[in-house]
């Protein structure tokens, strides 16, 4: 499995561990058969890591030769002009230094997946019958692995399912957090498939200063969150691992049939763990790999161990799959197919204020130079947030050309915003009272359908 996202270790023992596991990750990839694309990934961030290590170190990489403890780093003086950090994307940090913020066409490149294209588009409407999703057209969702495959199969009525999840570190969600849920939906009634989500209340206890009972309890708040965006109450599945692993011998199985496939330096590799985090969190990717198999809910598919898995995330989810992806072969399982989603820029009147005082504005800095030099819809938060919840393209395209003109101001353009959001938000929360606020009625909403 190919990780090829260069950022993490610093020191240079830490660099040193990571390129002996990189190392072996190439070798396993090789000895695997894996596709081309992903050991020409891993075999690319293998060099570039090795070239870190030299500019670190001073030395080349030299495999059994770890650095010595109290190895001088040198100075190699300041950056060259220009240059800039490279965007950092894994699953627990995303940075850019990029005012446009992460750069996803370097990103399908470094982590070998495919760009979503009109033709993938077209042919997601054509096999549909239905208008693609906003964020398919808009480039929301912009990278894939294997949905063509996904289609083909399904043109020749063979089943797939849906699988998406929430790390339930607060209680409440915010509009960001809801995207996947909103596109998942989408997919769920355009091809009417059955939907799994999983609620990682151990993963949040692992990585995060909270107690079980916090991080469950958070997962039943968010799981209201989660049924109001209205999906197929009979096809859906939402639930807790601190719930379901206990309950579900099929489940566990499958996570200790992957965590028996992934070495400890390969997780190291590719999750960047060091010696010092617990055995919780290196144990961990298997528990999130383990939904993406069908047999891991017998009440829903039965024994059935050959149904696909398509799985709608924000690209820092990656890892986890790429790591799936290489596993699932070589335990007799199909891989996971993957729709990437960009990530999201920054009570209807706390959108107002929110929006009025903190949204990064591509505007000018007097009415007059905006009228006369327009603003720049690239940068600017408002406009972003109009790219993700305001349906209608032309408008979308109208409100764009006359920002930029400088026809329209950043005032009226946060206004634009806010009516949109508004209800859109407002609704959400009506549907989410009504999902009951009996914790034993929501808790039975994280274990839908064992008797179907």
């Amino acid at each position: 499995m190919a990780d090829c996202d260069g950022a993490g270790a610093q020191t240079p023992l830490q660099l040193y561990e990571r390129l002996t596991a990189q190392g072996e990750q190439v070798r396993s990839l090789k000895t695997a058969k894996a596709d081309k694309s992903e050991i020409e990934c891993a075999v690319q961030l293998l060099l570039k890591l090795k070239v870190e290590y030299k500019q670190v170190t001073g030395q080349d990489y030299k495999a059994g030769c770890p650095p010595p403890e109290n190895l001088a780093v040198p100075d190699n003086g300041p950056a060259a002009e220009g240059a800039t950090d490279e965007d950092e994307v894994n699953p627990w940090s995303v940075t850019t230094t990029n005012a446009k913020g992460v750069d996803y066409d370097k990103l399908i490149l470094r982590f070998g997946s495919s760009k979503i294209d009109k033709e993938l588009v077209d042919r997601i409407e054509k096999v549909s019958g239905q208008k693609p999703h906003r964020f398919l057209r808009r480039g929301i969702f912009f990278s894939h692995r294997d949905m063509h495959q996904v289609l083909d199969a399904y043109e020749k009525h063979k089943r797939f399912y849906l699988y998406t999840g929430r790390g339930p570190s607060s209680e409440a969600m915010h509009v960001g957090h809801l995207i996947p849920f909103i596109f998942t939906k989408w997919l769920q009634d355009v091809f009417d498939i059955p939907l799994v989500i999983q609620l990682t209340d151990d993963e949040k206890y692992l990585w995060k200063d909270l107690s079980l009972e916090e991080c469950h309890r958070f997962a039943v708040e968010n799981a209201k969150d989660i049924i109001a965006c209205g999906f197929d109450v009979n096809k859906t599945f939402i639930f807790s691992d601190l719930e379901y692993m206990g309950s579900s011998p099929q489940f566990y199985r499958n996570v200790v049939k992957i965590q028996k496939h992934v070495t400890f330096n390969q997780v190291k590799g590719i999750f960047g763990f060091t010696d010092s985090d617990c055995i919780g969190k290196i144990s961990f990717p298997a528990i999130q790999a383990a939904p993406s198999f069908s047999n891991s809910f017998p009440h829903i598919f039965g024994e059935r161990k050959d149904i696909q898995c398509l799985i709608p995330c924000a690209i820092d989810q990656d890892p986890y799959f790429r790591m799936t992806r290489d596993v699932a072969p070589r335990i007799g399982y199909p891989k996971p197919a993957l729709l990437h989603s960009t990530f999201f820029p920054h009570s209807a009147k706390q959108i107002k204020n929110k929006i009025n005082k903190h949204a990064f504005s591509g505007g000018k800095d007097t009415v007059e130079e905006h009228r006369q030099f327009g603003g720049n819809a690239e940068v600017d938060v408002s406009f972003m947030y109009l790219t993700f919840f305001l349906e209608d393209d032309e408008k979308l395209e109208k409100i764009r050309q006359d920002y930029t003109s400088g026809a329209l101001l950043t005032g009226e353009l946060k206004k634009i915003l806010i009516e949109t959001l508004q209800p859109m938000i407002a609704t959400h929360q009506e549907r989410r009272k009504q999902v009951t606020e009996e914790l034993e009625d929501v808790v039975k909403a994280l274990h839908w359908a064992h008797h179907q």
